[in-house]
């Protein structure tokens, strides 16, 4: 009951709907909760809690080390099973970062509750990130969240004990969330200047994971703008779908601007070794200018319907962003449930190789900025695939505790 609620008693006559014409535009009461788990997800955090232009969204770090807690930016913060660690950390033991999410499993269903959807972001490797995420995802699906895992795996520099700690905690993860979009931290070199400094490097990493949740959220919670065409349903339905999943942003200027980012926004440098055979969903979100032609953006969704599956569920819409210049385009691209693996060919001898047709439909795709993969958990089970064909090669690690 909410006891903040004082009103006098009103004869139930005097509140019956009158005819209308006209109806009140409702407020957008789509729920977002994000939280960051361990050091490598509550640094996102902070890095969200700069740039995120969503006050809609409610931003969450826990984490065991009390210390690095203290300096996150968030509006809610959880030591995550003080009574077992006192506040010190997980030492890099996954068990210990399981057991201390569990001492605060009921705290966090609290922080999640009454979200629609929740952002789970942990860098996979270390302690608190790799044993603590699974918790909180089965925490979050259990107040009826769509939950969206986003995670890092370790650098290969980081040795191999962090990449199999990442490889167990991606396969738990994996049994608790409805997607899971994995981001390479050794792909992300390809797109940091090589003399950039750790800090500013490290940086990079925090804003690709904040990308995937404001690409995302730009989609759900702008929906309530008048440019936009698509709803809640919609989105939930594409995330919602078995099997990969793709996510991108691209942008871009010019005369070719809806066509050049969506280009970017299909194809990263993250994933330069894969070939894409078709989404069963995908969802697209132009923010544009509102003199921004129609023509282009319908001639940019043509790239998208010959990537995707011919009988895919494909919703786009767009958000008119008063601050966009008119030669200017933003888009978020999501797509999943492709019935084929993405194939990566540099390393396993017995993965096929493309056909000439997917070379070429590969090479007819450009870069993207910033761009993710994701899977369902049922995608392995369905299919019947191999590990190696469901992450980016195994060989890349990407995460921080």
């Amino acid at each position: 009951m909410n006891t903040d609620f004082n009103a006098d008693y009103v004869d139930i006559q005097e509140v019956q709907p009158k005819h209308n014409d006209t109806l009140d535009r409702p407020e957008h009461n789509v729920r977002i909760t994000t939280i960051g788990v361990g050091g490598g997800g509550s640094h996102m955090i902070t890095h969200l809690s700069n740039t995120n232009p969503h006050h809609a969204v409610n931003l969450v770090a826990a984490n065991t080390d009390k210390q690095d807690l203290y300096t996150t930016k968030a509006q809610v913060k959880m030591v995550l099973g003080e009574k077992l660690t006192g506040g010190w950390g997980a030492g890099m033991r996954p068990e210990v970062g399981e057991k201390a999410a569990l001492e605060t499993y009921e705290e966090l269903k609290l922080a999640i509750n009454g979200s629609q959807i929740a952002f789970v972001c942990a860098g996979l490797g270390g302690g608190t990130g790799t044993g603590a995420a699974p918790v909180v995802a089965k925490a979050a699906r259990e107040t009826g969240a769509l939950t969206i895992a986003v995670v890092t795996k370790p650098f290969k520099s980081e040795g191999n004990k962090r990449a199999k700690f990442a490889e167990e905690g991606l396969k738990k993860l994996k049994a608790e969330s409805d997607c899971i979009i994995v981001i390479p931290n050794e792909r992300l070199l390809s797109i940091i200047p090589p003399n950039l400094g750790y800090k500013d490097s490290m940086r990079i990493v925090d804003d690709v994971l904040a990308r995937a949740v404001n690409g995302m959220s730009n989609i759900i919670l702008r929906g309530a703008n008048e440019g936009m065409n698509m709803d809640f349903a919609d989105t939930r339905t594409v995330l919602s779908y078995g099997g990969l999943a793709l996510m991108g942003i691209g942008e871009a200027k010019g005369d070719e601007a809806a066509i050049e980012a969506v280009r970017r926004a299909i194809e990263s440098p993250l994933l330069d070794n894969v070939d894409i055979n078709g989404a069963k969903g995908v969802l697209v979100c132009f923010e544009i200018n509102e003199d921004y032609p129609m023509s282009a953006t319908d001639k940019a969704m043509e790239l998208i319907h010959r990537a995707a599956d011919e009988d895919a569920d494909i919703f786009w819409g767009v958000y008119i962003d008063e601050n966009a210049e008119i030669d200017s385009v933003r888009v978020t691209v999501i797509a999943t449930g492709f019935e084929r693996e993405i194939i990566a060919n540099n390393e396993n001898p017995q993965q096929p190789q493309m056909t000439q047709e997917q070379v070429m439909q590969k090479q007819a795709i450009q870069k993207l900025n910033d761009n993710f993969r994701a899977i369902s958990p049922s995608f392995k089970e369905q299919n019947g695939l191999l590990d190696y064909e469901l992450d980016v090669p195994t060989y890349l690690r990407a995460g921080r505790d």
